[in-house]
């Protein structure tokens, strides 16, 4: 698990590193241009998550066939996801170079909305890339193939910092494009990361035999609709988790640019730490998948208690940091004292949702290496828009409990939605792991009579 899962979480944490980088930068550059990264990040980040995660759906897909020894098939699986990554990129840069009327909806100042628009439009060069380049790491990942996936995602961010540093601050006689210079810095390193894609893809000894990129396949209607089947529903419940944390700051977005700074801040920090029990989610789905492929549903149900273990035990480190240094923390962001107060504050609550993060996010993890996805998108919506989000906003905004607790009565909605996420996501597991090897004893006693 963890020689699946180290490479992932290196390359989860360079990915979001990137984010990391784009708001330590813009910051300098100014509060405004902070917030319209905040604010552009809110509305990208849930579009391309909910259509990457479609994506994912390769993953299971491709390990089951590993697991079952018949990887040829694989390359069929790879030109289906490729022809779903175009109409799915078609769709993300249409929404994200329309965002005016949402970003009129939420009141901000003239200047703060063009900004963000701004930003949007220059992410959306990169749009398609990144979504092409989903499918080709989901795919090596498939196969167990985890190590170039950490290099791509490494290189990635090592780009990322000097097109910033030249981008936003006009350097060798380019314009100074502020906040907006990270959209375009962000759209480069997409491209960047699909073309090293390919060329993976092309020299790689281990795809080599199985001339992935060769005598392109038509859609297929029966194998889109499987990958579909499969995919909506990680994108949809990916979408639903992603939005609970950017919609708090759509929420936020009237209290002010210091709100925004601060709720920004906790979302990039707490977004950093969250990838490393991510990594092990999607180390968990790999691992799964070849083993249900293969036919050994003990051995996936002991993969899949592994998993949830290492990520609980990562969750105490990383809680136990957070509530150590939350101020120290919030400094490496900004010197703005009213903005440290605030973000050390929410990193704080933040830090108690670890354990609750870690176990949902496992668990759904080890849930698509089955290829159960459906219900479990119906517990996350119940989780985080029916429980999570309105008791958030009962004591953000009201004083029916307490009195009004604004940003941090969202991140203490944020805790109780995670909590119940986990609960409802590992009794599924469970009864999904019985029913695994249930199945499997049947049929073998009735092979031997």
């Amino acid at each position: 698990m963890l020689q699946l899962g180290w490479p992932i979480m290196v390359a989860q944490l360079a990915q979001n590193a990137m984010g990391f980088i784009d708001t330590l930068m813009s910051a300098r550059a100014g509060t405004e241009d902070l917030a319209a990264i905040a604010l552009g990040s809110s509305l990208w980040l849930p579009v391309f998550l909910a259509l990457a995660g479609v994506l994912m759906a390769t993953t299971p897909m491709v390990a089951h066939l590993v697991g079952a020894n018949d990887e040829a098939r694989s390359r069929s699986v790879l030109h289906q996801a490729f022809w779903v990554a175009a109409l799915l990129s078609l769709i993300g840069v249409v929404l994200l170079r329309n965002a005016e009327p949402l970003l009129a909806q939420l009141q901000l100042a003239p200047a703060l909305q063009a900004k963000t628009q701004a930003y949007l439009d220059a992410i959306s060069w990169g749009f398609p890339a990144f979504l092409f380049y989903q499918v080709i790491r989901s795919f090596s990942e498939g196969f167990g193939k985890t190590h170039p996936v950490m290099r791509i995602a490494v290189l990635g961010m090592l780009c990322n910092i000097p097109l910033n540093y030249i981008l936003i601050f006009g350097k060798f006689g380019l314009p100074a494009l502020g906040g907006v210079g990270c959209g375009y810095a962000t759209a480069i390193v997409m491209w960047v990361m699909l073309l090293t894609g390919i060329f993976y893809l092309l020299k790689s000894t281990r795809f080599k035999p199985l001339k992935l990129l060769s005598n392109w396949q038509p859609p297929a209607f029966t194998q889109l609709l499987h990958l579909l089947k499969l995919g909506i529903p990680i994108g949809f419940s990916l979408l639903i988790e992603a939005s609970m944390f950017c919609v708090l700051a759509l929420i936020l977005a009237p209290q002010g640019e210091i709100t925004i700074a601060a709720n920004q801040i906790t979302i990039s920090y707490t977004g950093m730490i969250f990838m490393v029990p991510l990594s092990i989610a999607m180390a968990l789905t790999i691992r799964v998948g070849q083993l249900v492929g293969r036919g050994d549903p003990v051995a996936a149900r002991f993969a899949a208690n592994t998993g949830i273990f290492i990520t609980l035990f990562i969750a105490t480190f990383s809680c136990v940091l957070s509530l150590l240094l939350a101020r120290q923390i919030a400094l490496l962001y900004t010197p703005v004292e009213e903005i440290v107060v605030l973000a050390a504050t929410l990193i704080s609550i933040g830090a108690v949702f670890q354990f609750s993060d870690a176990l949902q996010v496992s668990a759904a993890g080890a849930l698509r290496g089955y290829k159960d996805t459906a219900i479990p998108l119906v517990m996350v919506f119940i989780a985080y828009w029916l429980i999570g989000l309105p008791v958030g906003y009962i004591l953000a905004f009201t004083d029916w409990v307490v009195a009004p607790l604004t940003a941090a009565g969202l991140w203490y909605g944020l805790l109780i939605g995670l909590s119940a996420g986990a609960v409802l996501l590992t009794t599924r597991l469970m009864r999904i792991t019985r029913h695994a090897i249930d199945t499997t004893d049947h049929r073998l006693t009735a092979e031997r009579m």
